[in-house]
């Protein structure tokens, strides 16, 4: 006779959560992110109280930026490790699909717990209850849906014996992770079921390694044993594989270079001879060269977003080939590459197997001194002067204060195309960028979960003035938890980046700087003040040299640590970059964008006819 335990529903979910473990015997959930409503907190904020010794819950200020410091855990862990997420129905629910939308973009592992309308619909409406007139079967979070790799709705006790399972071998296959996310009737979650006892027994998450399918690897070593002028164009699936180390191994062997795409970088350390550092839109000179020219490229792990082909511009020989080697079929059956979908390391391995022997011919030496030799000055300290810094200066100062251990991060603005150009990683794991999503808000949230995935390293976290308006709410929940971390807030007095493209695109400066917004009193944010009445250890500098001086400080600050700086808002490196596809207006009185919209059309033309 099946042996069983009487648990709410709610209960049952977290003693699951608790019995799943990785290959290296640890709990895959790590922790649980929840700010309570209505909608969660009978139900599962009894349950979490019963485990709080063995399953943590942390309490965030905002519901987004609390799933985003869960996925900046997940993706600093190499998706080994995650965390789980719940919150109330209503706001509390769509607070969270931008975050959602973040982890399914980046396939990164998240699993999220809304609390979700009465299963009986006794009440409803319900406080906070979304009412479709259409469809009965609707509510909020529906609009999980599109932003989940899996979905299901908790409406009966029992059902969580299927979509658990479910949920955990989206958020472990290597093909499918992606956040998985299960909407929790809130009567449901205090509802009792009487559960099968081994539906609690410890279970142990594999990551799977695909294997290359003979016939595609064999057309895959054809390809590269034909080509003179190959590249590998290295993504996040090297690291989530762990196989940087085949990586370096397989360019070695074969001498094939190899660029980064920002999800990719620090692949191989920046001073190898054969990485050729970034690609694309915000990318190098050498990388961008040698694309342009490849007569094959070897896509590892990457799903080709816009900004690394340059909108399918860069890679430019008509005689090239692509071969994608991605675990998911949709990734690497793009464009019409030839696919290789197979994990990032084994595919790796067996396609060094069957090239015994073959070696590309070399790029050309000065390919990288060139390229440092244009861009290392822009990172320099500046000289006396009123001038405001440059982000490429502070990037400098802060590469300066850095070390082995160190990890910068970033997500949205001007930084992550200066960083992805400028910044030296010397090891794997030392720069964390999401620029799948390119969310702002990401950055303070996510740099909580970096170190609370890996309290060892040092953590250094860039944001501009907006993306701190945006999202500062979990600084106090560092501060409060006492997790340390630096952030360099560089205020250029607005959206800096996309003012840029504006003008680059022929606009006018417009609604992106505050100097061209509309205000009866002009803006003067205090951060430093801000940042400190939240907790955090602060400081305004003033120059290049007072940003290096208090960098030196932050070992000594418990929590976190912001230094704030003024920055100009123009200046960005000239060199490298592609082009990228920004849709200008047809018709337009102004000369400037008719200039432009010329030169858009010219270029459509030349990237649909290679």
């Amino acid at each position: 006779m099946t042996k069983t335990i009487r648990l709410t529903a709610a209960q049952a979910l977290v003693r699951y959560l608790g019995a799943q473990t990785n290959e290296a015997g640890e709990p895959f959930i790590a922790g649980v992110w929840a700010i309570f409503g209505h909608g969660n907190v009978a139900g599962l904020g009894e349950a979490l109280h019963g485990v709080k010794d063995s399953l943590p819950t942390y309490r965030g200020h905002n519901e987004q930026t609390m799933a985003h410091c869960a996925i900046a855990y997940a993706k600093q862990m190499r998706r080994t490790r995650a965390m789980a997420v719940t919150s109330s129905i209503g706001p509390g629910a769509t607070n969270m699909v931008t975050a959602a939308a973040l982890a399914h973009v980046n396939r990164l592992p998240v699993l999220l717990l809304p609390g979700d309308v009465f299963a009986t619909r006794g009440p409803d409406p319900v406080l906070q209850q979304i009412e479709s007139f259409g469809d009965g079967t609707v509510s909020a979070n529906d609009c999980f849906k599109p932003v989940s790799r899996y979905f299901d709705r908790i409406s009966r006790p029992e059902h969580l014996l299927t979509a658990l399972p479910r949920a955990f071998r989206t958020m472990t296959d290597p093909a499918d992770c992606g956040p998985a996310t299960l909407a929790f009737c809130q009567d449901v979650q205090a509802e009792a079921y009487d559960y099968p006892e081994s539906f609690f027994e410890s279970r142990v998450w594999y990551q799977r390694r695909i294997r290359p399918d003979e016939a595609e690897l064999a057309r895959a070593v054809a390809a590269i044993k034909a080509a003179k002028r190959p590249i590998i164009v290295a993504g996040g699936g090297v690291h989530y594989s762990g196989a940087t180390d085949a990586l370096q191994s397989f360019a070695e062997t074969h001498n094939i270079p190899v660029a980064e795409t920002q999800a990719g970088k620090s692949a191989l350390a920046w001073d190898h001879p054969l990485n050729l550092g970034p690609v694309g839109v915000t990318g190098g000179e050498p990388s961008n060269a040698v694309c342009a020219e490849a007569d094959l490229v070897l896509g590892v792990g990457t799903r080709l977003q816009d900004f690394t082909t340059g909108s399918w511009g860069l890679f430019s020989n008509p005689q090239r080939e692509m071969i994608c080697l991605n675990t998911a079929a949709y990734d690497a059956e793009k464009h019409g590459a030839m696919p290789l979908q197979s994990d990032a390391q084994v595919g790796l391995n067996e396609l060094g197997q069957g090239l015994q022997g073959y070696r590309a011919d070399p790029v050309a030496d000065t390919l990288k001194s060139d390229w440092f030799g244009k861009v290392d000055a822009l990172t320099d300290a500046p000289g006396e002067g009123n001038a405001l810094p440059t982000d490429m200066q502070v990037v400098g100062a802060v590469q300066r204060a850095s070390n082995d251990d160190t990890v910068v991060m970033c997500a949205a603005g001007t930084m992550p195309g200066e960083l992805h150009k400028l910044w030296k990683a010397p090891r794997p794991g030392a720069y964390h960028m999401e620029y799948g999503f390119s969310c702002m808000g990401y950055e303070i949230a996510g740099a909580m979960g970096i170190k609370m995935a890996q309290p060892e390293r040092d953590v250094i976290c860039f944001t501009g003035d907006g993306t701190y308006m945006m999202a500062n709410s979990e600084m106090a929940s560092a501060a409060m938890m006492g997790v340390s971390f630096t952030v360099v807030i560089t205020d250029n007095r607005g959206f800096g980046c996309i003012n840029r493209l504006q003008m680059g695109t022929g606009g006018a400066e417009f609604n992106n700087l505050l100097d061209h917004t509309v205000h009866d009193t002009p803006s003067a944010i205090d951060f430093t003040a801000h940042a400190a009445a939240m907790g955090a250890t602060s400081v305004k500098v003033t120059s290049i040299a007072e940003l290096e001086e208090a960098l030196t400080k932050r070992s000594e600050v418990k929590g976190p640590y912001v230094v704030v700086i003024d920055t100009d808002p123009y200046p960005s490196t000239e060199y490298g970059g592609t082009w990228w596809e920004v849709a200008v207006p047809e018709v337009s009185t102004r000369p400037a964008v008719n200039e432009k919209r010329a030169a858009y059309e010219v270029a459509i033309k030349e990237r649909n006819t290679k």
